[in-house]
C-alpha cells in the first residue's frame, strides 16, 4: 500500500490511509454515542413532563373515587353543597367559574384586541416597545396583589358608584337586580378581565405581526384606507386571535386567589351579577383545610380534577390554534 503525503501543522508527513480511516471511524463513533445520549436524555425529560401531567390526573381521579362512586355524573349537575350531610353538587361552582370567566372575556377581548391593533399596526416604533413591555408587565403581577386591589379599591367603587348606577338605570334587567354588596360576580369578572388582558393583547399582537407585510402593502396599493387594511389583516389573523382568547379563558378559569377575595364565596346560582358566588378554584382554596371527612375531601379533589381537565383542554385548543395560524404565515 502506497503512503499518502498529508500536511500537518508542524510540517509534512506521511500517514497511511488505514490510519486516517480508523481515526475517522473513531471520531464518528464518539459523535454517534454523544448524539444518542443527548437525544434520549432530552426525550426522557420531555416524557417526564408528560408523565407528570398524566400522574397528576390519575392521582386526582383516584382521590375522588368516593364521590364518583356515590354521585356519578349527578355531581356535575346538582346544586346541593352540604358538608354536614355529606351531599355535594358542583353545578353552582361550575356556573360561577364559567360566568366570571366569560364576563372577563366580554370585557377584556375588545380592550386587548384594540391594544394589539394599536401596537402592531399604528404605534410608532419608539412607543411600541415600551408600551408592549408595560402591557406584558401586567401579567407578572401576583394574583394576591390583584386581590388586595380588588378588596380596597374595586369593591368599594362597585358598592358605592357603579352598582347603584346600574341598578337605577338597568334594574329592570335580571342581571342588575339585588342589593349592592360590592362583592360578587361583577367584581370577579372585572378583576379577571384585568388579569387576562395582557395575555390576549400580547398574543394577538404577535399573531398580527406574524402576517407578512405584503398583505398590508397590497391592500394599501389597491387604494384601501388604513382601517380597511387593518380589517383585512384581522380577517387573516382571526384564528390566532381565537387562540389568544382561549388562552385568556384558560387563565381566567384557573385563577384562584384574586377571585376568592372578591367573588363573595356563596354556593348559589343567580342571574344577578351583584350576587355573591363561588368558583371551583375558590372553593378548593377556602374549604380544603376544613375538610373533616373522607367524602368531603373526595368532593374537593373531584372539583380539582374537573378544573384540571377544563384548563388542559382549553390550553391545548388555544396552543393548537395559535400554532396553526403562525405556521401558515411563516411557511
Amino acid at each position: 500500500m502506497i503512503p499518502i503525503d498529508v500536511s500537518t501543522a508542524g510540517g509534512g508527513g506521511s500517514v497511511p490511509p488505514a490510519a486516517l480511516l480508523s481515526a475517522r471511524r473513531g471520531a464518528k463513533s464518539r459523535w454517534n454515542v454523544g448524539d444518542f445520549v443527548f437525544k434520549h436524555l432530552t426525550m426522557l425529560f420531555a416524557f417526564g413532563v408528560l408523565s407528570l401531567v398524566f400522574l397528576m390526573g390519575y392521582e386526582m381521579y383516584a382521590g375522588s373515587a368516593l364521590t364518583i362512586s356515590k354521585f356519578g355524573w349527578n355531581f356535575l349537575v346538582t346544586s346541593t353543597w352540604d358538608p354536614v350531610q355529606d351531599e355535594y353538587g358542583a353545578l353552582p361552582l361550575i356556573f360561577g367559574t364559567l360566568l366570571s370567566s366569560f364576563l372577563a372575556l366580554l370585557i377584556a377581548l375588545p380592550l386587548g384586541l384594540g391594544v394589539a391593533i394599536f401596537l402592531s399596526e399604528l404605534a410608532p416604533r419608539w412607543l411600541e416597545r415600551p408600551f408592549s413591555f408595560l402591557v406584558e408587565l401586567l401579567a407578572a403581577i401576583p394574583s394576591i396583589v390583584y386581590g388586595l386591589w380588588g378588596i380596597f379599591v374595586l369593591v368599594p367603587w362597585l358598592r358605592q358608584t357603579l352598582q347603584p348606577w346600574l341598578s337605577s338605570h338597568f334594574g329592570y334587567l335580571p342581571f342588575f337586580k339585588g342589593p349592592a354588596y360590592g362583592f360578587g360576580m361583577l367584581a370577579a369578572g372585572l378583576i379577571l378581565a384585568v388579569m387576562v388582558l395582557p395575555i390576549i393583547a400580547s398574543i394577538s399582537r404577535d399573531v398580527l405581526q406574524a402576517i407578512p407585510n405584503l398583505q398590508r402593502e397590497a391592500a394599501l396599493g389597491l387604494g384601501a384606507t388604513r382601517w380597511e387594511s387593518t380589517r383585512i389583516i384581522l380577517s387573516s389573523a382571526k384564528s390566532g386571535i381565537l387562540g389568544a382568547t382561549l388562552l385568556g379563558l384558560g387563565r381566567a378559569v384557573g385563577e384562584t386567589m384574586a377571585v376568592t377575595m372578591v367573588i363573595g364565596n356563596r354556593s348559589e346560582i343567580s342571574a344577578s351579577l351583584f350576587s355573591p358566588g363561588y368558583s371551583m378554584a375558590s372553593v378548593i382554596a377556602n374549604e380544603f383545610a376544613e375538610a373533616s371527612s373522607s367524602m368531603y375531601t373526595s368532593a374537593l379533589i373531584e372539583i380539582a380534577f374537573v378544573l384540571f381537565v377544563m384548563t388542559i383542554v382549553l390550553n391545548a385548543l388555544a396552543r393548537l390554534v395559535v400554532w396553526s395560524v403562525t405556521r401558515r404565515f411563516k411557511t
